[in-house]
């Protein structure tokens, strides 16, 4: 008997001790086990912004600017004659001033305006833009026509009384008229005579002078004009020569009238022998490259 009770005691302690070693168990399960994985939010990088260097825009020709003087020449020289019949001042020194204040008719405020002489709006009642020069976006003239800027620099010289010293010089004395500007003050550049001059004599402008005048000269191209007039003509237009009509070179090109007239911001039918036409729309550069 008293084996049986003590066998049951047994019992029941092993019993006892199994269940709580049970519960013990269940109970670290239960308790919320610490997480050691981190969260890591996910953040864009910022975007490297690409450095992209813009290349140059490439010029509206390939000519070089020697090519480019020689182009303008060609196209204003009539123009420049002109000014000098009806207001006495050399056509060599207005090409020159043309040359050199245009850039050769492709600086910014000449593409912009037709400015080609820089002329600043003073008592100007006309259109108007803005360029840096002496000071930061100075006030410029601006034209639809370039005959017109030729006409305003005429007009520009013979109605202002601080230019009136010109007018006493001889039409053939270019380098009294060259150093007569700087010194009314048409220009701030210490070497604008020297530049003048300069152009006038390696492109033979005071040709243009004589012809006005009467003296003719026994002078054939060179060959490096034959070259610029011919690559000139064929990379930029039609070059204007005696016969020549709007009707005639728009059927040569195969081209209406007044496509010919819009490609070159013409009013009339008038042209001039030495102008060059162009005879097909203007290719317009990209706004980005």
């Amino acid at each position: 008997m008293k084996k049986l009770i003590v066998l049951l005691l047994g019992t029941f302690f092993l019993i006892s001790c199994g269940g709580s070693k049970k519960v013990t168990s269940t109970s670290r399960t239960k308790r919320p086990v610490p997480s050691h994985k981190t969260t890591v939010a996910k953040t864009k990088k910022p975007t490297e912004k690409k450095v992209v260097k813009e290349s140059p825009k490439k010029p509206a020709t390939t000519l070089s600017y020697q090519e480019r003087v020689q182009q303008y020449i060609f196209e204003y020289a009539g123009i420049a004659k002109q000014e000098m019949k009806s207001y006495g001042i050399p056509a060599s020194i207005t090409l020159a001033q043309g040359i050199l204040e245009s850039g050769a008719g492709y600086g910014d405020l000449t593409q912009r305006a037709k400015n080609h002489f820089g002329i600043k709006c003073h008592d100007w009642q006309g259109d108007r833009v803005y360029h840096d020069d002496d000071r930061l976006q100075e006030c410029f003239r601006k034209y639809d026509h370039a005959s017109e800027s030729f006409r305003d620099h005429s007009l520009f010289l013979k109605n202002r009384k601080r230019y009136a010293r010109l007018f006493t010089f001889s039409k053939r004395d270019y380098k009294s008229w060259a150093r007569g500007l700087r010194e009314a003050g048409y220009a701030t550049d210490k070497k604008y005579p020297q530049k003048l001059i300069s152009i006038i004599e390696r492109y033979d402008l005071d040709k243009y002078d004589d012809q006005v005048l009467g003296r003719k000269k026994n002078r054939k191209p060179g060959k490096e004009e034959v070259a610029v007039v011919s690559r000139m003509t064929e990379s930029s237009g039609h070059l204007v020569q005696k016969g020549d009509t709007l009707y005639s070179i728009s059927r040569r090109y195969k081209i209406t009238v007044e496509e010919l007239k819009a490609y070159n911001n013409l009013a009339d039918n008038n042209i001039k022998i030495g102008q060059v036409l162009r005879v097909a729309a203007e290719e317009e550069e990209e706004d980005f490259n």
